[in-house]
Formats: C-alpha cells, structure tokens, sequence
C-alpha cells in the first residue's frame, strides 16, 4: 500500500472530534440521563448522541468504515484501514463533571496507529498525533514526551477498568508494581492519560483490559511526540491490554 499522510483524514476526525466536544459542552444540563449502568460502568445518553455526530461526519466524508464503542462493528467487516472511536472517554468523570474527558478519533491500519486526534473539550485542547511524519502538537504547538529514565523519578497512571480482578493477590501485585515509581495517579480517561504521555507531563501508561476505542487514538500521539505504544493480547470484542511510554523508562 502507497504511503500517504492522510492530511484529509486528519481535517476529517478534527471536524468530528470538535462537533462532538461542542455538544458534550452544551449537554451538560442533562448528565442525569443514564441508559446504561452497572456497579462498574455507567453510559450516558450523551456518548449516543457524541456517537452519532462522529458517525454522521465519517460516514459521509470518509471511505473508511467505523469500529465505535457503542455502535460496535465486526472485525470481519472492517478493511485494512478503519476508524476507532470513542465518543466520550471519561463517561464516569463527564457525569460527575469532573473535567477529565475527551472526544477520540484514531485510524488504523493492519493493528498500526496512523493517526490520533483527541479533543478535551472542557479546556478546549485539540491534540493531533501524525504517525507518518512523526509529529504530535496540542492546538497547533508541537508537544514531546518526557526525559525522565527512572521509575523512581516517573509519574505512572493506570486504572481499574470495570472487569478489573480485585482479588488479593491481584491487587498486592497492582500494588507491588506502583510502590516502584514516584507518583501514581488514576484519572479515569485513558485517553487523556495517552496526552498527558505525548506532553512529558507523565512518563507512562499502563492499563489491562481496556478497548481499543479508549487507546487507538491515544497510541498514534504518544508515538508521533516520541514516546512507545505497546498494545498486545488483542481480544475478540477489541479488548487490549496497553505500555505507552516515553520510550526511556
């Protein structure tokens, strides 16, 4: 396949990432409605809507086909290249307005990042990672990965997906691993912790059993500002277990 640099694709997912970031800003007033919820997970009217916005825009100026978090798609049917969506990263964070969440838009191409873009819509933060010429920026400011080489230095976040094994001995070795670094944090969005990756202002990103949705978009800017995108055990619905790092660590 010719490379290109898919600076259509890019003007494409920025278009559906704002539009969506846009009305999850004006939606706000309604985040009491709940379509789905169970003790570990909660959907939002809200991540429908984002969906649809997103959908809309790609279906009509894209060839590409979708894999979205609510709409699902089977892999069977998805192409060599396609988008991975995510219409609200951070649905648990947006409903209790706690200001950590995002809109994410990825393209892949035979399980290879090629582009990321990830709105934070609450402070109006566009992040566009372009793999194939190896530059990330945050509002048009190119952004890198940190210099920090040691854990004891480093700043790790992870997170407890919903699926998490809370058994003891599971959680004495999540607990063993973090007592190696200087600072841990949860912040509840994956893919905002894949910016913070890309921007130096953590040194890595380490999560199991999370959706290529929440990291696809995340992978391509964490790469193209330098840093390292592990995904591995790739899982029939697209669960993934992930390493981003800054590549020193």
């Amino acid at each position: 396949m010719k490379e290109t640099k898919f600076e259509k694709e890019i003007e494409i997912a920025i278009k559906a990432a704002k539009s969506a970031g846009k009305y999850l800003l004006q939606e706000r007033k309604n985040l009491n409605l709940k379509i789905k919820s169970n003790p570990k997970d909660t959907k939002l009217i809200a991540d429908i809507e984002s969906e649809k916005l997103i959908l809309d825009i790609l279906s009509s100026e894209s060839k590409y086909s979708v894999l979205a978090e609510e709409a699902g798609k089977s892999s069977d049917n998805l192409g060599e290249i396609f988008w991975v969506v995510d219409p609200l990263d951070g649905t648990a964070n947006y409903n209790r307005n706690i200001p950590i969440c995002c809109v994410s838009i990825g393209l892949i191409s035979n399980m290879k990042p090629l582009i990321g873009v990830i709105y934070d819509f609450n402070n109006d933060d566009l992040y566009v990672g372009d793999s194939i010429n190896n530059s990330t920026t945050v509002n048009n400011t190119k952004i890198h990965v940190s210099d920090i080489q040691n854990k004891q230095d480093g700043v790790l976040i992870t997170g407890l997906p919903f699926n998490t094994d809370y058994s003891d001995k599971a959680l004495e070795k999540l607990i063993s691993d973090m007592q190696t670094w200087k600072k841990v944090r949860m912040i509840g969005s994956a893919a905002m912790a894949s910016c913070y990756v890309a921007s130096g202002k953590a040194d890595l990103y380490q999560e199991n059993g999370i959706y290529l949705w929440d990291i696809l978009a995340g992978a391509a800017i964490v790469e193209s500002a330098g840093g390292k995108a592990v995904i591995k055990n790739i899982k029939e619905d697209f669960q993934v277990d992930v390493i981003f790092s800054n590549s020193k660590i």
